[in-house]
């Protein structure tokens, strides 16, 4: 029985790091093994936002102050496909940390809670006298897939890929700002829609640039995807040329998340968990991740029923949510009506950073105003 973890975590970014941290702070004489195929600190492609409601999950996990040294943001500038803007100020700042500063630190706090950390690639999982094994060699009593949106642990468990319908990429890179730079600035693009370009601020005269599109969208361009990546990132930010070009997948959520399959919990973007509407996603993997710990040490039995319920009361409405409004944004003129109402209603744009960025949901009267004001802007298009 010694050679049982009570938790295998497969991947070393925000969400595997929080669910080894929250078993080891539950649970402090729990058996807990982290695995990344990479050392740490390593370069992540993301945008590297952290909502306020990110910095919420590190209080819960108990590192209130791991970001603390990086300078908050606080406004937030946003340009429909249409051209309506907004600007204002947040009502809770955001941060903007490199992923290979914020990984890194967690991986190191978990560390230092007492999780095992190793470099190891895993490549095959079997079940065994109801364990987990994976390798062969590695046993578990229950195993968090947190290996991002190329699941190594998903495909194992037998469960499919993201669909290309919900699918995006993105090309990320960092450019030179003034020091004083502290607005977050979305700029979306009418042609291949939905697509934007974003530029977030780090605090320390860099940005991280970038711009993304839907997968499909790509494809039907018919043209070299780094070119139209490249090319249209370029064109909305031409103030800011971008160096250290990387490219991502991102796994959209369908609106209801595969939790995983017997012993084994999906978190994070392994589990589909990135918001269609902004393509924020480390907030649902620190939440995600959390819970899944929290399954694994106090419903040890039997972790994945537990997890998928949590889950569910924590994301359940804000996903489906989002999942119909990405149906609507499929229309630019939505997004247009939308920004236009943000921009005269600040209880309106609150809303919005809520339903992008955290888990908010919008209720019956604002989405009466927003259609309200799509349909006049229609009518007077025809």
């Amino acid at each position: 029985m010694d050679d049982i973890w009570d938790l295998v975590v497969v991947g070393g970014g925000p969400a595997g790091s929080a669910a080894a941290l929250r078993a080891r702070q539950l649970r402090p004489d729990a058996r807990v093994l982290l695995l990344d195929k990479a050392d740490f600190p390593r370069d992540k492609a993301c945008g590297d936002g952290i909502a306020a409601h990110g910095h919420d999950e590190l209080a819960l996990l108990g590192l209130p102050d791991l970001i603390a040294d990086h300078r908050p943001t606080r406004r937030l500038s946003i340009v429909s496909p249409g051209g309506a803007q907004v600007s204002a100020t947040v009502a809770r700042p955001n941060h903007v940390v490199p992923r290979a500063v914020f990984d890194a630190r967690l991986v190191e706090a978990a560390r230092e809670r007492g999780v095992e950390v190793r470099r190891h690639r895993v490549r095959a999982l079997a079940v065994r006298h109801g364990h987990v094994v994976l390798d062969g060699t590695v046993t578990a009593r229950a195993v968090v897939g947190a290996d991002g949106a190329n699941s190594v642990v998903r495909r194992l468990i037998g469960m499919p890929a993201s669909p290309g319908r919900h699918t995006a990429i993105a090309v990320r890179g960092y450019a030179d700002v003034p020091l004083d730079d502290d607005v977050q600035r979305i700029v979306m693009q009418g042609e291949g829609w939905p697509a934007y370009a974003w530029s977030f601020p780090v605090g320390d005269g860099s940005a991280n640039v970038g711009f993304g599109m839907l997968l499909p969208r790509l494809r039907a361009t018919g043209l070299p995807g780094r070119r139209v990546l490249h090319d249209r990132l370029a064109e909305l930010l031409p103030h800011l040329p971008a160096r250290d070009l990387r490219a991502h997948h991102l796994p959209l959520s369908p609106g209801r998340p595969g939790a995983g399959a017997g012993r084994v919990m999906l978190a994070g973007d392994a589990a589909g968990l990135i918001n269609p509407l902004t393509g924020e996603g480390i907030y649902y993997a620190l939440l995600s991740g959390r819970l899944a710990g929290e399954a694994a040490v106090e419903a040890p039995d039997d972790p994945l029923p537990r997890y998928r319920g949590e889950l569910g009361r924590a994301l359940g409405r804000h996903l489906r949510t989002t999942d119909a409004l990405a149906l609507a944004a499929r229309s630019p003129r939505f997004i247009d009506a939308a920004i236009g109402v943000a921009a005269r209603r600040r209880e309106v744009f609150d809303l919005l950073v809520e339903v992008g960025l955290g888990a908010g949901t919008v209720p019956p009267s604002l989405l009466f105003a927003v259609a309200r004001r799509w349909l006049g802007e229609a009518v007077r298009g025809a």
